[in-house]
């Protein structure tokens, strides 16, 4: 499933939920071909396809951790 950010722009994709946080896959080139975690509570909706944010793209990257 692709993450998207507020503003609609793709911020990775989830490998899996990890407690309280996303991981996004590796094989994304957005992350940098590394896992990143994001915390649930930055997910304002999700769809059939999408996950959004409340975070804009820049504020995602800015935030993630790189790792547990």
């Amino acid at each position: 499933m692709h993450v998207h950010g507020s503003d609609d722009k793709h911020v990775g994709r989830v490998d899996h939920v990890k407690g309280d946080q996303i991981e996004l896959a590796k094989i994304d080139p957005e992350t940098g071909f590394k896992h990143r975690y994001i915390p649930l509570s930055w997910v304002s909706s999700v769809t059939a396809d999408k996950v959004m944010l409340s975070k804009t793209h820049d504020e995602a990257e800015a935030l993630w951790k790189d790792h547990q």
